[in-house]
């Protein structure tokens, strides 16, 4: 099964562009004013119209009531709703209800501990991902480009699908996979030139290694099992 890839963040016609000719999976749109990659409705809509049908829309709100999801949802009628800050597995489960779409709850981890509400939110949401801790003076969660230690998911079994987020980029992507064995992979600062001002050359280095590293995986697995 090849790698998921999300590119998260996108904001300009020629990301959209890039990240559909790199064959990403998923297209993040961001509805959270204090990011660098926040879109206005019109913008957003105009993105999603541009990728609707050739990658999974996803809109990424942060601790957001039910208005601004219900205006997310109006301007991207994205596929997914990715919820991105401190929401509990109660808000997760009410999001969901409310609004039937598929919801990818963020979690933010650092430590082993910060695992241990994993299975509260399997509960509540569709998809997870896993996210580095934003440091502490951050005004937002995510899009720091830092990572964490990835061998904490190591050989971790999870009842929903996850993505495997923080700090990634087309150097490092590789071995964050073989280190957490994600089945799937997010970026946003990692494909980007200056924070909000993606890179079409990025997207495309980012996605081939992604899926470069899933294909040697494969390739080491079946030669070791020639060689038994």
């Amino acid at each position: 099964m090849s790698t998921e890839v999300k590119i998260c963040g996108v904001n300009a016609a020629e990301a959209v562009d890039a990240a559909l000719s790199a064959r990403a999976d998923y297209l993040g749109l961001v509805f959270f004013p204090r990011s660098p990659r926040h879109l206005m409705p019109a913008q957003a809509a105009s993105l999603a119209a541009r990728a609707r049908g050739r990658a999974r829309l996803v809109a990424l709100l942060v601790d957001a009531g039910d208005e601004a999801i219900a205006s997310a949802i109006a301007a991207a009628r994205p596929d997914f709703l990715q919820l991105h800050g401190q929401e509990t597995p109660e808000r997760v489960g009410a999001v969901r209800a409310k609004f039937g779409l598929p919801v990818i709850k963020a979690l933010a981890v650092a430590e082993l501990a910060d695992l241990v509400p994993v299975p509260m939110y399997e509960q509540a949401a569709d998809m997870l991902l896993f996210d580095a801790k934003a440091p502490g003076s951050a005004d937002r969660p995510g899009g720091h480009g830092a990572a964490f230690d990835w061998q904490l998911l190591k050989g971790c079994k999870f009842a929903r699908p996850w993505l495997l987020a923080g700090g990634l980029n087309a150097g490092n992507v590789a071995r964050a996979i073989a280190a957490s064995g994600a089945p799937g992979v997010d970026t946003s600062s990692g494909v980007e030139a200056a924070p909000g001002k993606k890179s079409a050359e990025l997207i495309r280095e980012f996605v081939a290694a992604a899926r470069g590293a899933q294909s040697a995986g494969q390739s080491t697995e079946s030669t070791t099992g020639s060689a038994a």
